[in-house]
C-alpha cells in the first residue's frame, strides 16, 4: 500500500516515538538484567545468549512500524539507548552509538521498501536487519578477540535470527494488538488494520 503521509514528521509522531524510546529505555534496564543472570545457562555454548538479544532491537522496528516516516527507527532506537546509558548499564556509553547502527540497520530495510510496506515481511526484514547491524557493532566493539568461526558467526546469525523473531514478528504482533484498540488511529498502522 502506498503511503499517502508526507515525510514531515508531525507533533504526535515526535511524541509517541519519544514515549516508544523512553518505555524501551526502561524496559532495557531490566533487561541487561536478564542478560546478566542468564549468562551462565548458556555456558555451553555462548554465542546462543544472542537468542535474547532482539528486545534490545525492538525499538527500531516498532517506531518504523508505527510511525511510518524516514529517521522513525533511527529515533526511537537511538534515544531508547540514551535512556538505558543514563539508567545505568553495564556498558556504559558505549550503548548509545550501538543504538544508533541498531536503528540504522531497521531504517535501511524501510528505505529499501520505499517507506510504503509494514507488514510482516517488511517487519521481520527490519528485524534481521537491525539484527545484522548489531553484530556488526558487536564484533569490533565485544568480541573482536574471540574466535571468527566458533564464535562470531554463530553470534551473529543468531543476532540476526533474535532479530527477525523478537524484534520482528514481535513489534508486529504488538502493533496488531495495538491497532483495533484505536491507539493507533492518528497512524497508517491504526489505519490499516486489515493490512498489517
Amino acid at each position: 500500500m502506498k503511503n499517502t503521509d508526507s515525510n514531515r514528521w508531525r507533533t504526535i509522531d515526535v511524541v509517541i516515538a519519544s514515549v516508544i524510546a523512553v518505555a524501551f529505555g526502561v524496559i532495557f534496564w531490566a533487561w541487561n538484567t536478564v542478560w546478566s543472570v542468564t549468562e551462565s545457562a548458556f555456558a555451553f555454548f555462548p554465542p546462543a545468549q544472542t537468542l535474547l538479544y532482539g528486545v534490545w532491537l525492538m525499538p527500531a522496528v516498532l517506531g518504523g512500524l508505527i510511525i511510518r516516516k524516514p529517521g522513525a527507527s533511527i529515533y526511537t532506537e537511538l534515544v531508547a539507548a540514551i535512556i538505558s546509558a543514563l539508567l545505568g548499564n553495564a556498558w556504559g556509553a558505549t550503548v548509545i552509538p550501538q543504538g544508533l547502527l541498531q536503528g540504522l540497520g531497521a531504517e535501511l530495510a524501510f528505505a529499501a521498501l520505499r517507506y510504503r510496506s509494514f507488514r510482516l515481511p517488511a517487519a521481520l526484514l527490519a528485524g534481521a536487519l537491525t539484527g545484522l547491524s548489531a553484530a556488526i557493532f558487536d564484533f569490533f566493539a565485544w568480541n573482536s578477540e574471540t574466535a571468527l568461526w566458533s564464535y562470531r558467526i554463530p553470534y551473529a546469525l543468531l543476532t540476526v535470527v533474535s532479530g527477525a523473531v523478537l524484534a520482528g514478528l514481535g513489534s508486529w504482533a504488538l502493533v496488531r494488538a495495538l491497532a483495533p484498540t484505536g491507539v493507533l488511529d492518528r497512524f497508517g498502522a491504526g489505519r490499516d488494520r486489515a493490512l498489517i
